[in-house]
């Protein structure tokens, strides 16, 4: 049966993040559209959709809202490793491990397409694009995982906000989340303050420099960056990282 434009327009984010990776063909596309529409979940806020220590046996696809990956200290204390996106997998090889080293958590309501293990195992063994795409978004991943620990090793406080929220636009805007240089930003400061190693004290006094500087707005769940290339010029950020503009920067 074909798919109807509702159909689509629940799985493009993923579709748009892939295709934006590693051009897909017609036929990949069309199978993996099924194949997450077959398998569509929704959690609330807060939830654990995996767990440290959890056996992996299916891919799962981010539609919508927000998530993060995360590692807690025996007191308590959270590290939040990343986020993850619309238009995202959470970690579309994991299933070649044992157990998972690491939580993944909602923090928004989140709508999300699961496909378990030999269903994607057959999606990417019929089509390259599909293999490619998949691979080039771990060799990602890989990439934002080594930013994230210069952030936490080498940035300071206001670096490592700054490029935090660069990557945050960067990320959500090859699956259509970014209007200019605004988006939504549903988080709390304590997220934030815990993605970028910091305390909730230090991240509120850096992020009120970044709005007394000019550079940005943060309110109302909404991020507006005034001057995307000083933010830039402030977090010593380059979007190359990403891979998702081949050849040249996106025109701002």
């Amino acid at each position: 049966m074909p798919l109807s434009m509702s159909d689509r327009s629940l799985v493009e984010p993923a579709i748009r993040r892939l295709n934006a990776l590693r051009p897909l063909s017609a036929e990949g596309r069309t199978s993996l559209e099924y194949a997450m529409l077959e398998g569509l979940q929704r959690a609330g806020a807060g939830e654990d959709l995996i767990s440290e220590g959890d056996p992996v046996d299916s891919v799962r696809f981010v539609l919508s809202g927000w998530l993060c990956r995360y590692k807690t200290l025996e007191d308590g204390r959270r590290q939040i490793v990343n986020f993850v996106f619309p238009g995202e997998s959470c970690d579309a090889h994991a299933f070649l491990l044992p157990v998972m080293d690491h939580s993944i958590a909602t923090l928004t309501p989140v709508v999300y397409s699961e496909i378990k293990r030999a269903r994607f195992e057959t999606l990417v063994a019929g089509d390259r694009s599909l293999a490619e795409a998949f691979l080039c978004e771990t060799l990602v991943n890989n990439a934002v995982q080594r930013e994230w620990a210069i952030n936490l090793g080498r940035r300071t406080a206001l670096e490592r906000v700054a490029h935090l929220l660069c990557e945050i636009v960067e990320r959500l805007r090859p699956v259509g989340l970014v209007d200019g240089n605004s988006c939504s930003m549903p988080v709390t400061q304590m997220d934030l303050a815990d993605a970028t190693g910091l305390s909730v004290v230090h991240l509120n006094r850096t992020v009120q420099e970044l709005r007394a500087s000019g550079l940005i707005v943060l309110r109302d769940r909404t991020l507006i960056i005034n001057d995307l290339g000083a933010l830039r010029e402030a977090a010593l950020y380059s979007p190359s990282y990403l891979q998702m503009y081949r050849g040249a920067e996106a025109t701002r």
